[in-house]
């Protein structure tokens, strides 16, 4: 096994792989010719608030191969992993001469003129287009406006290896934007609930009305003036 392909420092060699056939659908594109095969993945379509983030990630087939099991057998669905297990994941995809990484942001300003599945679908454009894939496996249902032919999966995040690695930098980039608001606006609490609709987030857009970084025709951002009655509930 080539020795390059090799990440000491990173602290997740020694793993089991969770699912013998993670790379069916690797395998499949691979052989019909698609060696710039991309996984596309996003997070952040549920949140009151940040940005909805899209990745696309190319792995080197050869290299797949040879580290599925000793480097990748804890990769799955991102929101299934412990953060400390994201972020070494993350620095080892964006670290590796052996992927080719895209990365798409739509702000909360554009979700809101168009809509959250149409911005979702746009940064998924917005990553694969920045790595030129010859095909794309996709989490969850068909995604329009992609720059290349591609294949939907359900729960794909957790049966294709490639979009397990998409839904991590994704979801770490998003988490790490959601850091950076909270330095801004540290009454809202975004470090821990990342945008997401708690009971702290709440309170917060009741005691201290939207910031930019909300998504103004999300509910119940759209009818603050209702938060009172939740609360009573």
């Amino acid at each position: 096994m080539p020795t390059e392909f090799r990440k000491s420092k990173i602290k997740i060699l020694k793993s089991t792989i969770r699912n013998p056939d993670v790379l069916l659908y690797e395998k499949e594109a691979w052989s019909s010719g698609f060696l710039r095969l991309a996984g596309i993945d996003e997070a952040g379509r549920g949140p009151l608030a940040g940005p909805v983030v899209a990745a696309a990630v190319i792995f080197d087939p050869e290299y797949l191969r040879a580290e599925l099991i000793p480097t990748f057998g804890r990769l799955t669905d991102s929101k299934a992993m412990p953060e400390k297990l994201r972020e070494e994941y993350f620095e080892l995809l964006t670290e590796s001469k052996f992927t080719t990484i895209g990365i798409g942001i739509i702000e909360p300003e554009e979700i809101d003129l168009i809509n959250i599945l149409k911005a979702t679908h746009k940064a998924m454009a917005l990553a694969a287009s920045q790595i030129n894939p010859q095909f794309a496996l996709v989490d969850g249902l068909p995604v329009k406006g992609l720059p290349c032919d591609s294949r939907s999966i359900v729960k794909g995040d957790a049966l294709s290896i490639s979009i397990s690695a998409a839904s991590i930098i994704a979801k770490v980039t998003r988490d790490r934007i959601m850091v950076e608001l909270d330095s801004q606006y540290p009454e809202y609490g975004f470090a821990q609930h990342k945008g997401y609709g708690t009971r702290q987030h709440l309170e917060a857009l009741k005691n201290h009305g939207a910031t930019p970084a909300h998504r103004k025709t999300f509910r119940p951002v759209a009818e603050l003036d209702q938060l009172d009655l939740l609360f009573q509930k």
